[in-house]
C-alpha cells in the first residue's frame, strides 16, 4: 500500500468558506428544533442533499435550502456557536488561517440591523480565534442578485471595519445574473479602503466571467475560477498576474459543474501556474470539509505529497495573513513534508 502523509496534519489556509454553509449538520438540527423550523428531507436526512445547480431551477433549490438553514441562526449566541464550531472543524483539518465569507444583510433582520449583525459576527470571530488559536478574518460579500447600491453600502461598511477583522470584499450568488461591471463602484470603494477583491466567477458561467472579474472588479482572488481552464490565454493571464483561484472540488461536483471529481480541471490549473487555494465552500450542503479537498486532489488527480504541500503554500500566499504568520505556516508545511510518510 502506498505510503502517504496525513493531510489533516498539513498546515494550510482556508480562503473559501461561506458563513451559514460552515455550520455542522447536528447544530442545524438542534437549532431547527429549538426554533420550530421545519427542515425538508434534503436537510434533515443526515446525508448531503442531491443538488444540481447548472440550471435556474436547480440553483433556486440550492438557494432555498441555504435560506432555510440560515433561518436557524437567530441570536448572537447562535452566531458565536457557528463561528466557534467552524474554527474547531478547521483546526481539526489542519487549517491555520481562515477567511470566512459573509453577507451581513442576511442576518441583520434578526440581529438588530446591519451594523449590529456585522459587529456580532466580528466579535464571534475574535473570540473563536482567541479560544482555538486559529487565525481568522472576515470577507464581507455582496449579493449579485441584489441592487448594486446595496453592494456599495456593504463596501463602505466593510471598509469601516477593516481594523476589526474585515480583510476583503466579495460578490457571491448566481454569476449568470447581472454583470460584474455593475458592481465596479462597490469594489472600487473596497479597494480604496485597502480590502482584497475576491468576487466569485468561473463556476456556473464560463471563462468570460473570470475575465470580467479581472477587468471590471480588479480581482486579487477569484472564488472558484475553474472554468478558466477552458481558455489557455486566460490561464496564462491568471498565472502571470498570480491571481489565486479558490477551487472547491467537492462543491463543483455536488452542484453539477462537473460530473465527477476527475473532471474538475485541478491539475490543468496547477500545471498552468495558476495559484490555487482549495476550499470547502459550504460543507453543510456538500458534505465535506477542508482536508477532504486535499484528499480529492490526491485520490482523483494524482497529486503527490510534495504537490499537496505546494497547494497548501499557495493557499497561504493567497491569504491576507500577516507576513510573520505566513512565514510560520510555510515553515511548518516544509516540516510536514520532511516527515516520514505512513501507510495510506
Amino acid at each position: 500500500m502506498e505510503s502517504v502523509r496525513d493531510v489533516r496534519r498539513l498546515p494550510k489556509a482556508h480562503l473559501h468558506l461561506h458563513f451559514t454553509g460552515s455550520m455542522r449538520p447536528s447544530t442545524m438540527l438542534e437549532l431547527a428544533d429549538k426554533y420550530g423550523v421545519h427542515l425538508p428531507d434534503a436537510l434533515s436526512s443526515g446525508r448531503p442533499p442531491r443538488l444540481r445547480a447548472t440550471d435556474e431551477r436547480g440553483w433556486f433549490r440550492f438557494q432555498r435550502l441555504y435560506d432555510i438553514a440560515r433561518s436557524c441562526l437567530r441570536s448572537p449566541e447562535d452566531i458565536q456557536r457557528l463561528v466557534r464550531e467552524a474554527a474547531e472543524e478547521d483546526v481539526r483539518d489542519g487549517s491555520r488561517w481562515l477567511e470566512i465569507q459573509v453577507d451581513p444583510t442576511s442576518y441583520a433582520p434578526r440581529l438588530g440591523g446591519l451594523i449590529p449583525a456585522l459587529e456580532i459576527i466580528l466579535d464571534a470571530v475574535e473570540t473563536a480565534a482567541r479560544e482555538t488559536g486559529l487565525g481568522m478574518r472576515v470577507l464581507v460579500a455582496a449579493n449579485r442578485v441584489k441592487h448594486p447600491l446595496d453592494a456599495r453600502t456593504l463596501a463602505r461598511l466593510a471598509v469601516r471595519y477593516a481594523d476589526r477583522g474585515v480583510v476583503g470584499f466579495g460578490l457571491s450568488n448566481d454569476e449568470r445574473r447581472g454583470f460584474a461591471r455593475d458592481f465596479d463602484r462597490a469594489f472600487a470603494i473596497a479597494r480604496g479602503g485597502g480590502l482584497l477583491s475576491a468576487p466569485h466567477g468561473g463556476e456556473l458561467s464560463g471563462p468570460s466571467s473570470v475575465a470580467d472579474c479581472l477587468d471590471d472588479l480588479r480581482a486579487n482572488r477569484i472564488g472558484h475560477g475553474v472554468r478558466a481552464a477552458e481558455d489557455p490565454r486566460l490561464l496564462k493571464r491568471l498565472a502571470d498576474q498570480q491571481v489565486t483561484c479558490e477551487v472547491c472540488p467537492a462543491s463543483n461536483v455536488a452542484l453539477g459543474v462537473y460530473d465527477k471529481h476527475e473532471d474538475v480541471p485541478l491539475r490543468t490549473l496547477f500545471e498552468a501556474g495558476v495559484p490555487l487555494a482549495l476550499g470547502a465552500d459550504d460543507p453543510l450542503l456538500f458534505g465535506s470539509r477542508l482536508a477532504a479537498q486535499y484528499e480529492i486532489a490526491r485520490r482523483h488527480h494524482g497529486f503527490t505529497d510534495a504537490e499537496l504541500a505546494e497547494l497548501a503554500r499557495q493557499s497561504v500566499r493567497g491569504s491576507c495573513a500577516p507576513e510573520d504568520v505566513r512565514k510560520e505556516i510555510l515553515t511548518d508545511i516544509d516540516a510536514w513534508l520532511a516527515e516520514p510518510p505512513t501507510q495510506g
